[in-house]
């Protein structure tokens, strides 16, 4: 019987970590110029940086201009290399912290936030190393082919400044609170809402039906955690002044981008986020549903 038990909660965690995973893998190859566009954003500090872009067609033009094609994918490697563990681990940790919370006096919807709460910060601990690298290539300007290689710029940082939260792993409280807070909406948003919104019998209503609550909860979360996401591109971007660092930590980062450059530079690259994160939630939650229920059916 105990036998029997360990094989069906091994099952469905292999159901977990393989929808996850192809969610993930998914969503990274179709949104990542979005996410090379949103870094070069947040990076850019105020009018008089030399290298800013003067709007979304103006950066898009200048990287295919400079860089060529492959420019809008600098840095994917990290996340692809990530992106099965992470998605997966998102997904997996989701529910296996649902299931522990359905046994506390919470109220479902606000069990299944909190559960997207930790989902996110384990994830969050998961990449922080592939973002630190990915964020670190996708700062480069130079051409696609003098660009350093991923493992290249890993060896980098690791000889520069170490794996701890100096190297590797800087800006790990800004990833903690970027992950922590997206998954928190995005989950409790998307499950709280796709409850509430009856189902539909027509498979092309109800995909559209789902579509529309995964773009919204993407959007949603996006907007809210996107301060922790310039204070996490500023810390593991390069520093304004060489052998000088200016921004340490989450906080500390986000007011002196608040004093230096006002209110709004909290939400630098909020549209290529929107644009990637609105339709990659949709795509992310979507694959996973239907690949869970595939292998469900078939394995």
């Amino acid at each position: 019987m105990s036998s029997l038990k360990q094989k069906s909660l091994l099952r469905e965690a292999s159901h977990q970590i393989i929808a996850g995973g192809s969610a993930g893998l998914v969503e990274i190859c179709l949104m990542h110029p979005l996410d090379v566009v949103k870094t070069r954003f947040q990076i850019q500090r105020g009018s008089n940086d030399p290298h800013g872009y003067k709007g979304l067609g103006d950066c898009f033009r200048t990287i295919f201009r400079n860089e060529g094609v492959y420019g809008f994918y600098k840095g994917i490697l990290p996340p692809i290399l990530a992106e099965t563990p992470k998605r997966a681990v998102k997904f997996f940790t989701f529910e296996q912290y649902k299931k522990l919370l359905s046994f506390t006096p919470l109220s479902p919807a606000m069990a299944l936030s909190l559960a997207g709460l930790g989902a996110g910060l384990t994830e969050a601990v998961v990449v922080n190393p592939f973002e630190v690298v990915k964020v670190s290539l996708q700062a480069n300007r130079n051409s696609f082919q003098v660009q350093p290689s991923t493992f290249a710029q890993a060896r980098h940082i690791i000889q520069s400044d170490g794996l701890g939260l100096r190297g590797l792993n800087k800006g790990l409280t800004s990833t903690l609170g970027r992950h922590g807070v997206f998954n928190m909406i995005y989950f409790g948003f998307y499950f709280n809402v796709k409850d509430a919104i009856p189902a539909s019998k027509d498979p092309t209503l109800e995909f559209l039906r789902k579509v529309a609550i995964g773009l919204t909860s993407g959007t949603i979360a996006s907007c809210v955690n996107i301060p922790f996401d310039v204070a996490k591109s500023r810390i593991q971007g390069p520093q304004p002044d060489p052998g000088e660092i200016k921004y340490r930590t989450c906080f500390q980062t986000m007011a002196v981008v608040y004093r230096e450059e006002g209110y709004f530079a909290l939400y630098k690259g909020l549209v290529p986020k929107i644009m990637r994160l609105g339709p990659g939630g949709a795509v992310m939650l979507l694959v996973y549903e239907y690949v869970s229920g595939w292998l469900n059916r078939n394995w």
